[in-house]
């Protein structure tokens, strides 16, 4: 995470992509609806995460229907996890992308 800047507060992935989180301003009809964010990482990175994720006690699903809470999926013969971030967007993890890695 990085520094707040005004009511954002930045998450910088390793592509260099930032997520700007923040909370919803007042008078928003309906607030922000939930979105989906599925994260391609690293072995590494998904050990840190999940680490994080165990520390701080969150529920997370092997699946998107959350029926398998406290599991961790092997789909395409990697790791992913799902999880809500604060403001309930659904949030995945996973070290192989969908399908599998291309043939080379």
């Amino acid at each position: 995470m990085g520094d707040e800047w005004g009511p954002f507060i930045p998450l910088t992935v390793g592509n260099g992509v930032t997520f700007d989180f923040a909370n919803v301003p007042p008078g928003i009809p309906g607030g922000i609806q939930p979105q989906h964010y599925a994260l391609l990482v690293s072995e590494e990175e998904f050990d840190s995460a999940f680490a994080l994720i165990t520390a701080r006690e969150l529920t997370f699903w092997a699946d998107p229907r959350m029926a398998h809470e406290g599991e961790i999926n092997h789909n395409d013969g990697g790791r992913g996890i799902y999880f809500l971030d604060p403001a309930g967007h659904y949030m995945e993890l996973i070290t192989v992308p969908y399908g599998g890695w291309p043939e080379r």
